[in-house]
C-alpha cells in the first residue's frame, strides 16, 4: 500500500470516528482519549528505552490519563487546573520517591524521572485540553440556544481541521515541488515548499471554519482576518509537533512510535501535531475572544 492510500485509508475510517466522538462530547470525549494518552506515553518510554534510559512507565502512563480524565470530570479551565496540578504533584513525589528507593545513583535517576514526567504531559496535558476545547462554546456563551453540541464539534473541528488539511497540503505540495530540505537532520522527506503549503492550507481551514461554524457559534464572532491568522498559528504548530515527534524517533533510531496502527505506525505518529495543535487552539480562542 502507497503512503497516499495508507492517509485515506486512515482518514476514511480515523475522521468521521472522531468526528462522531466529539459531537458527543463529555466522557465520550475523555476515556477513548485517556486511553490514547497513556498508550501515547508507553510509546515515548519505549524510545527513552532505546537510549538506555528507564522510565517509570506505569506511573507515567496513568498520569497521562488521569490528565485527561479529569478534563472530562471538570472541563472548565479554573475547575480542572487544582485537579491538574495535584495529579502532577503525586505524581513528582511518587518519582522521586522512586529514584531514591530503585535508582541507584549510576543509573541516571534524573533522566529516569525526567522521561516519566515529561512524556505524561507532553501527551497527557496536551490532549486533555480536546474536553477544554469543547466545553468552552456553552461555559462561555458561545453556542446558539440548544446548540451546545454542535457549538462543541465545531470549536473542536478548528484544530482538526487546520491539522488535517494542512498536512495533506504538505504531502501533495512537498512531494510534487519539495526540493529544499525543512530540517534533514530530523525528517528528511519535509521541505520549505511543504512548510507553507501547510501554513496555506491551516489559513484556508481556518477561513473557511469561521464562516461554517459562525451560526452554531454566533457569541464568538470572529472576523475572518483573526480566523485566517489562527489557522496559520495552527499550521506553525502542527508542523513543529510533527518535527518534535520526528526528532525523538530520530534519537531512538526507529521509523516509528509504535505499532497501535498496523501499517501505519503507534498512537503517538497519528497525534503528534495534535499535541502542540489542541492546546494552541485553546488558548488562541480564549484570548481572541477576550481581546475582540
Amino acid at each position: 500500500m502507497s503512503e497516499l492510500q495508507k492517509r485515506f485509508a486512515v482518514a476514511g475510517i480515523g475522521i468521521p470516528s472522531v468526528l462522531g466522538l466529539v459531537y458527543m462530547g463529555g466522557w465520550f470525549i475523555a476515556v477513548p482519549l485517556a486511553g490514547f494518552a497513556g498508550l501515547a506515553a508507553h510509546e515515548v518510554f519505549r524510545l527513552a528505552a532505546k537510549k538506555e534510559v528507564a522510565p517509570i512507565g506505569p506511573l507515567g502512563c496513568a498520569t497521562a490519563a488521569a490528565l485527561v480524565l479529569l478534563a472530562g470530570f471538570k472541563p472548565t479551565f479554573a475547575t480542572y487546573a487544582p485537579y491538574a496540578l495535584a495529579v502532577l504533584g503525586v505524581s513528582v513525589a511518587i518519582c522521586i520517591a522512586t529514584a531514591l528507593v530503585a535508582r541507584h545513583p549510576a543509573r541516571s535517576p534524573l533522566a529516569d524521572v525526567s522521561v516519566t514526567l515529561f512524556g505524561s504531559v507532553y501527551v497527557g496535558l496536551s490532549l486533555a485540553f480536546m474536553p477544554l476545547l469543547h466545553a468552552l462554546p456553552t461555559h462561555l456563551g458561545w453556542s446558539s440556544a440548544g446548540g451546545t453540541a454542535l457549538g462543541g464539534l465545531m470549536v473542536v473541528a478548528l484544530p482538526l481541521a487546520a491539522t488535517w488539511i494542512g498536512d495533506a497540503a504538505a504531502f501533495f505540495a512537498g512531494t510534487a515541488w519539495g526540493k529544499k530540505k525543512l530540517a534533514p537532520s530530523i525528517s528528511p522527506n519535509k521541505s520549505w515548499v511543504g512548510f507553507w503549503a501547510a501554513v496555506f492550507g491551516a489559513s484556508f481551514a481556518g477561513v473557511a471554519w469561521v464562516f461554517i461554524a459562525g451560526r452554531y457559534l454566533p457569541g464568538l464572532d470572529l472576523p475572518w482576518w483573526v480566523a485566517l491568522v489562527l489557522g496559520a498559528l495552527l499550521g506553525v504548530a502542527a508542523v513543529v509537533g510533527d518535527l518534535a515527534e520526528s526528532l525523538f524517533k530520530r534519537e531512538a533510531d526507529v521509523k516509528d512510535s509504535g505499532t497501535f496502527f498496523p501499517g501505519h505506525g503507534g498512537v503517538l505518529d497519528r497525534i503528534d501535531s495534535l499535541t502542540l495543535t489542541i492546546p494552541t487552539a485553546f488558548v488562541a480562542l480564549v484570548l481572541a475572544s477576550v481581546a475582540l
